[in-house]
């Protein structure tokens, strides 16, 4: 009898023991791995570890609203599929009713915890076309987004802080300020989709910072029916945002630009471009307040010196 109990009691701790000092950590929809919840792995991580730790999420569908605190340091949220590992939830402005600032409750994943990386995921707010719905919210430093689908309509991807942010490789989709926010976020060669006639971009950049939005040879493509679409406007008027060796489909408008209605911002703001090419890349009907990168002025746009950081360097270096 003891015997038996012995066994049971082994067999206990190897299928249900978790130890919060793993490397790896594994959620699974089958309840193989660690855990079946994404929030739960996140919740059961070391604060502020020294090492970098991985939380492999293995394909499913996780409908669930998924939070990376500001504790939550170094880890790597990497999914087994980017098309089959899916975080979806359906916050939005109306749904949460907090007032003016509804929009800031309403991501599906918020990342709010320095030198993390999410990799092969989607990422999607399936609120529908309803108004603000983010479906991810970045307000942290040395964040890399590898090879990721962000899905959803007004307001899909929140960048905030005066933190440094990469993205490579990733689908981004949306209608109306689909990329917004204040930080410095370097995009390099990702998809980015309107589904309706409106706005890509808008930076609210901090006054005196060198750079806001920075999209490298992207490309900007639109739904068959959407026409008329503006690469960007200020949410605040030190927007910067640059376009540099990107396809422009032909959805995009001549002027380029759009000044919100906020006539100070044309003074203020750095809206540019460098060598695009596609059919809406023709500078020529441009707002006159937008800029064309000499090609001396572009060297200032490095990768390297865009998103450099004086404790680590060559972070965003995660593959």
């Amino acid at each position: 009898m003891f015997q038996k109990i012995l066994l049971l009691f082994h067999f206990f701790i190897s299928q249900s023991f978790f130890s919060a000092d793993k490397d790896t950590i594994i959620v699974s929809k089958d309840s193989k791995g660690d855990f079946s919840n994404i929030q739960e792995a996140i919740n059961q991580t070391k604060s502020f570890p020294y090492k970098r730790l991985v939380i492999f999420i293995k394909n499913g569908i996780y409908k669930e609203k998924v939070k990376i605190h500001e504790w939550n340091t170094n880890l790597a949220i990497i999914g087994e599929n980017k098309d089959k590992t899916i975080i979806t939830f359906d916050d939005n402005f109306n749904k949460i009713n907090l007032g003016r600032n509804s929009t800031f409750f309403t991501p599906s994943l918020s990342l709010e915890a320095n030198d993390t990386v999410l990799k092969n995921l989607t990422i999607e707010n399936s609120s529908g076309e309803v108004g603000q719905a983010i479906a991810l919210s970045i307000t942290a430093n040395r964040v890399s987004v590898i090879n990721c689908k962000i899905l959803g309509n007004q307001d899909t991807l929140y960048l905030s802080g005066e933190g440094k942010q990469f993205l490579k490789n990733c689908y981004i989709e949306g209608t109306t300020d689909f990329i917004f926010g204040s930080a410095t976020a370097f995009f390099e060669n990702c998809e980015i989709k309107s589904k309706k006639d409106s706005y890509i971009s808008a930076a609210s950049t901090p006054e005196n910072t060198d750079f806001g939005f920075v999209f490298y040879q992207c490309k900007i493509k639109a739904d068959q029916n959407v026409k008329k679409v503006y690469l960007g406007r200020p949410w605040r008027i030190y927007a910067k945002t640059a376009f540099i060796n990107c396809e422009l489909g032909a959805h995009i408008l001549p002027e380029g630009w759009h000044n919100w209605d906020k006539f100070d911002a044309e003074k203020t703001t750095y809206f540019a471009e460098f060598q695009n090419y596609g059919k809406g890349a023709d500078t020529k009907q441009r707002v006159k307040w937008s800029h064309l990168i000499s090609k001396k002025e572009v060297k200032k746009f490095d990768k390297k010196d865009i998103l450099k950081d004086s404790k680590k360097t060559n972070w965003y270096e995660f593959f």
